[in-house]
């Protein structure tokens, strides 16, 4: 049996220090990062989404940032196939792969492989959904799935259909959805993989959130959400995201610039949280506390400690 291919994801919440991190990583091992943010692939979209700046990078090659325009849709499923592909094309370079982000559900979609082959099946109920496909098209039928089954559906391109009724039929035959499924199993990961979760103390992970937010407003925020504004950059997947729709509060005169600014910084404490416990519950993570790190002086000792951990679950050497 083939091996599978080796793969390194870090992940954390907002503002634990992924970024630098990363690049000292990559360094060592060869590495080669792609983004596994939802919202760093939009063009003009840098600052709010904390997007790496080029001089920060030093020279390790980064993937999926800067693929679409603000108004295009981008859906779990469309992430998953990118990766998977960049992760083969990487590794076929002899350079270690890794997914450095904080969207959980779209990591979650490449690196697990959930097999529904368990689930009992109606053959007839399948015929009258294909020809029900052929009549009103991919999208009608995807649509019934995101009523009855969202999480499933945001993660099946509509125009994988075989899977788009597969998804609808299990919940016909057992009133249970794709996602139920899911939580019964232990799914197979598809590569040889570690996940190394960041993580800090709330307290001063908080506070680096807030002065992150102050720091991005210093930098130019509100000019870069302007000029999405006056694009007509509107009633689009983008500008719901953290430091946008905030913004667009205060340029639609529905909250002063202080009070966005201000929500903006709940809303990205908020989103940490949500983070944390989300892979917290649906990854099996390897936990490194990051507290200490505010200190300079013991970066170096808490990335050795780390270096070491991916070494031997991965089977490689780093280049120290």
């Amino acid at each position: 049996m083939k091996e599978k291919d080796k793969l390194l994801v870090l992940i954390g919440p907002t503002a634990v220090g992924k970024t630098k991190l990363s690049i000292e990583l990559a360094k060592r091992f060869n590495g080669e990062i792609i983004s596994g943010d939802s919202m760093q692939i939009y063009r003009g979209m840098d600052i709010g989404t904390a997007k790496i700046k080029q001089e920060e990078m030093d020279g390790v090659p980064h993937h999926l940032i800067d693929i679409k325009n603000p108004d295009e849709p981008f859906s779990v499923a469309e992430f998953q196939q990118l990766v998977r592909e960049k992760i083969a094309e990487i590794t076929s370079r002899n350079k270690l792969p890794m997914i450095v982000g904080g969207t959980g559900l779209y990591i979650q979609s490449v690196i697990y492989d959930y097999q529904f082959s368990d689930a009992p099946s109606d053959d007839s109920f399948r015929r009258v959904l294909e020809e029900k496909a052929k009549i009103d098209g991919n999208e009608k039928l995807h649509q019934e799935l995101m009523e009855v089954d969202p999480e499933s559906a945001s993660k099946i391109h509509p125009n994988n259909i075989r899977r788009v009724i597969r998804a609808l039929e299990v919940i016909h035959c057992t009133g249970k959805t794709v996602s139920d499924y899911q939580e019964r199993q232990v799914p197979d990961l598809l590569y040889q993989t570690v996940i190394i979760g960041l993580t800090m103390e709330r307290e001063i992970l908080y506070g680096r959130i807030n002065q992150r937010v102050d720091l991005m407003v210093q930098e130019g925020l509100l000019p870069e959400v302007e000029n999405l504004f006056h694009q007509g950059v509107k009633d689009c997947q983008s500008i719901q995201a953290i430091g946008y729709k905030e913004i667009y509060q205060y340029l639609n005169h529905r909250s002063s610039l202080e009070d966005a600014i201000e929500q903006l910084k709940q809303n990205s404490r908020r989103y940490a949280k949500r983070q944390l416990t989300w892979f917290r519950n649906k990854m099996n993570v390897d936990w490194f506390e990051m507290t200490a790190t505010i200190n300079s002086a013991n970066v170096e000792k808490k990335l050795n400690e780390i270096s070491t951990h991916i070494e031997g679950k991965l089977q490689i050497k780093s280049n120290t």
